[in-house]
């Protein structure tokens, strides 16, 4: 079944009363269990969540009320376990027992009724759930976004865009810009002298987004580089690590492997001298972010060589003494000092968020405004999560005064820490539960890690944070609330597609700490690999994620693990055979993960999210995938070499989204069966002439399918083409008829005629909302764009610029909002793309037209 969403306030409670409530259905009837003795337990537990909801509104709950919290979200997570592990195996095993979890819903009970102050408030509560509970309700049906928020405010994305060219490399005058080009000669030849530049401001004043700017800047100058966060608390030894495996992995093979070697034996000291070895001679950029003492500093500076081909060292810090000292290594070393935004700076970037371009602020509201900002210490920051809050409320004087009087009184003489932790944590707090709960994830991922927005949606979805609601796609109310955290300024967007729609999200380090620091507290996400985190022994993990070069320690208790993420190649693979109750695993860049590790993932029959991100290494998934029935999510990108994906696993019933992405031309084969799996609703990476015909034929009986990508490559084409070609003409037509939505063509070789086919055989309107075809030139792409009458987004390739016939088309799509168009021969002449300008100026919806001249 599908239970209600969990949060990081209130565990597991919700879902616990819906499994106790499934109990009383007929298929748990064989157990005799007492409906007298299940619907008061439920009906106490509502209560019980109710008030856990209401304190943990509460900024600063007291001790006593800390302490009841964390008792009833531990014990909620291990009774939702045993209801689990029970529901998992009743129908299939006739011994099954309810395995004492009634007794644990009572020991739950007992423990707060304990606590004699609480017990009344329960019992107060009890009486108005008994009466309606519109509280309770109210909380069990808040809408997971609300319909405002369905899309990312424009001012949201134009904000952080102001704030980038605010903070950005040519600000000062263009004073680091000149700083960086000091190091060529008068003729424009490389000096020889590593060059040390330390950007030094307070939090939140944007050091690290400005050395993220350079650094991707400057990707194209150096052959060896690395970007790592250094933190208050640093492991030393991880950060050389983590130094020697990104300066050798853009060495051939044998380096990495031996690099890789080194670095899982060897101490400090030899670490050091690996690393010297590797960059003597060689140009290396490194940026050391966020040092805050000197000793963390001469720890790590004898590895680089300071005479080495015109090398960049960059880092940044809060304290000018550590500014200072880094830049006595250095013989032309310098200091970049970031001064916060002047108050013109600070007003500009507050109203472009909270008003449209031609609206002023009114004058009720100047004088709150300036009073807001002078507390926001011209700290980007700060003004940005700010007026994020205030673009989800009224515009009016008391909703104003209101923000003003709970940042704080007097907070304008405070340091920068005090002043982005007050105002954070007001931000947090104004969330509704479901959004702290999507948000304090976020602390899963590394600092500096973008995070894919489909990812990030379906990992949540895994979680069981959101799920389908009063007729709204799970998927769909995922992204309402990840646009609305864009909105609110908590979270940064990372990319855009091919249309300029967010397609991923980065988090403020600032942000990162404040989420992780609260995940903490909620045992919500447990970090190894993290400077500065302390783990505590005998704690039960909930969510684990290891970073870096993170081994997990002894004494954490494993045993009730919901979620694993592995990032990266130096972390130990643990193995699978601990982690019985996951739902979501994860393996992001992981080159050292092979088949063997995944063995045993038949054993996790709970799982529902499964991801490999580059993982080269692994040629195949186990057959036992086929026993996960609760996975939802399939994911296998970046593969060197062709994955075989068993035919078993079209035994999973629930598997609603497969993806099978490759960077190579060998893609995957995937299995006939796949066409059986009803729930699909996202299928990529089909090779349609590495598939047979039955495949083919069947892809149109998914009638769930949302979303197809196909691609062809004609060098596959064996003597059934011109049948599978046919057929998949066929199958489109059916798809694009009933729920297909979005279509993604890849072309490679010589471009099939398969538009022109289909608008042909096929003459009806269809009900595509997007259409994506990349690669080579395809014909007769005028004629099936007329039948498309709900097209919202289209990228197409042109040989020779847009005939007449195209744009007269295009311009009689009413509903077109993006038009992409590659230029084959990427013609200058602007008489080529003037008609489709013109055609795009006049439509009514004045859709947005980008020229692309390469992929």
């Amino acid at each position: 079944m599908e239970g209600a969403a969990a949060s990081a306030a209130t565990g597991a409670l919700q879902p616990v009363v819906e499994k106790l409530t499934a109990l009383l259905g007929k298929e748990y009837e064989r157990f005799n269990l007492a409906r007298g003795e299940i619907e008061p337990l439920a009906h106490e537990l509502s209560a019980v969540k109710a008030l856990l909801v209401e304190k943990s509104e509460i900024e600063d709950p007291g001790e006593e009320d800390r302490l009841w919290m964390k008792d009833v979200r531990e014990l909620s997570y291990d009774i939702e376990d045993s209801l689990d592990e029970f529901m998992l195996h009743a129908t299939g095993d006739e011994s099954a027992k309810p395995d004492g979890f009634l007794e644990k819903i009572r020991s739950l009970l007992e423990s707060t009724k304990s606590r004699h102050r609480i017990a009344q408030e329960i019992e107060d509560l009890k009486k108005n759930v008994a009466g309606g509970n519109q509280s309770c309700r109210a909380v069990h049906n808040q809408p997971v976004a609300n319909a405002n928020n369905a899309s990312i405010d424009p001012r949201a994305l134009a904000t952080f865009e102001d704030v980038t060219k605010l903070v950005g490399i040519d600000g000062l005058n263009g004073e680091l810009d000149r700083l960086l080009e000091q190091d060529r000669a008068g003729d424009g030849s490389v000096q020889q002298q590593t060059r040390v530049i330390s950007i030094v401001g307070s939090g939140g004043i944007g050091k690290t987004a400005l050395a993220h700017q350079v650094y991707q800047n400057l990707e194209g100058r150096y052959n060896h580089r690395a970007f790592l966060s250094v933190s208050r608390n640093p492991d030393i030894r991880g950060i050389l690590r983590s130094i020697l495996y990104e300066v050798v992995r853009q060495e051939d093979f044998e380096a990495v492997i031996e690099g890789d070697y080194v670095s899982r034996v060897a101490g400090e000291d030899q670490l050091i001298t690996k690393i010297r070895e590797y960059l003597t001679g060689k140009r290396y950029f490194i940026v050391l972010d966020d040092i805050w003492n000197v000793k963390t500093w001469n720890s790590i500076k004898d590895i680089f060589p300071m005479t080495s081909c015109g090398s960049k060292i960059i880092t940044t810090t809060r304290i000018n003494d550590v500014a200072q000292d880094c830049c006595r290594s250095s013989i032309n070393g310098d200091i970049y000092n970031m001064a916060p935004l002047s108050m013109a700076e600070s007003t500009q970037l507050f109203y472009r968020r909270l008003f449209n371009p031609e609206e002023k602020c009114p004058s009720h509201l100047e004088e709150i405004a300036g009073q807001i900002l002078e507390k926001c210490a011209g700290l980007p920051l700060a003004i940005t999560a700010i007026s994020g809050l205030l673009s989800s409320m009224e515009k009016t004087k008391e909703q104003w005064d209101q923000v003003k009087n709970s940042i704080g009184h007097g907070l304008e003489g405070n340091s920068s820490d005090e002043v982005m932790l007050k105002i954070l944590s007001l931000s947090y707090f104004d969330l509704p539960l479901h959004l702290k709960t999507c948000l304090l994830y976020l602390s899963i991922f590394p600092k500096y890690y973008t995070i894919g927005k489909e990812n990030l949606i379906r990992r949540w979805i895994g979680e069981g944070f959101i799920h389908e609601q009063n007729g709204i796609a799970a998927y769909d109310s995922g992204e309402r609330c990840f646009n609305d955290l864009i909105n609110r300024g908590l979270i940064q967007p990372g990319g855009t597609d091919k249309f300029y729609e967010v397609n991923s999200c980065r988090v403020h380090d600032t942000v990162l700490d404040f989420i992780a620091s609260k995940a903490i507290e909620e045992n919500f996400v447990t970090s190894i690999g993290v400077p500065g985190v302390n783990l505590t022994a005998g704690n039960k993990v909930r969510r684990l994620s290891i970073q870096n070069d993170g081994e997990i320690p002894s004494g954490l208790v494993l045993s009730s693990i919901r979620s694993l993420s592995v990032f990266g190649g130096n972390v130990e693979i643990p193995s699978l055979l601990e982690f019985r109750l996951l739902r979501v695993l994860a393996f992001e860049d992981c080159r050292q993960l092979k088949d063997d590790h995944l063995a045993d993932v038949g054993n996790l029959l709970h799982l529902r999210y499964l991801r490999l991100n580059n993982a080269h290494a692994v040629t195949e998934l186990p057959e036992k995938t086929a026993e996960l029935q609760n996975m939802g999510t399939l994911e296998v990108h970046g593969q060197d070499t062709i994955m075989e994906i068993p035919a078993a696993i079209c035994q999973v019933e629930r598997l609603e989204c497969l993806v099978t992405l490759v960077v190579t031309d060998d893609y995957a084969i995937l299995p006939d069966k796949i066409v059986d799996m009803k729930a699909l609703r996202v299928l990529e990476g089909v090779s349609v002439y590495r598939q047979s015909i039955d495949f083919i034929k069947g892809l149109a009986e998914l009638t769930n399918l949302r979303k197809l990508g196909m691609i062809f490559v004609n060098s596959y084409a064996d003597e059934e083409w011109e049948e599978k070609y046919k057929e998949i003409v066929s199958s489109i037509y059916k798809l694009t008829k009933s729920s297909l939505d979005s279509l993604h063509i890849y072309t490679l070789n010589e471009p099939p005629e398969l538009l022109d086919n289909l608008s042909k055989e096929h003459p009806e309107p269809l009900g595509l909302r997007e259409l994506v075809i990349e690669g080579d030139a395809v014909s007769g792409l005028a004629a099936w764009w007329g039948l498309l009458v709900n097209l919202r987004k289209l990228l197409f390739c042109a040989v020779e610029g847009v005939s007449e016939e195209d744009v007269q088309t295009l311009g009689s799509l009413s509903y077109l909002e993006y038009l992409c168009v590659h230029l084959w021969d990427a013609p200058e002449d602007p008489e080529v793309k003037a008609p489709l300008e013109k055609a795009m100026k006049d439509h009514p919806n004045r859709p947005k037209l980008v020229w692309i001249d390469e992929y």
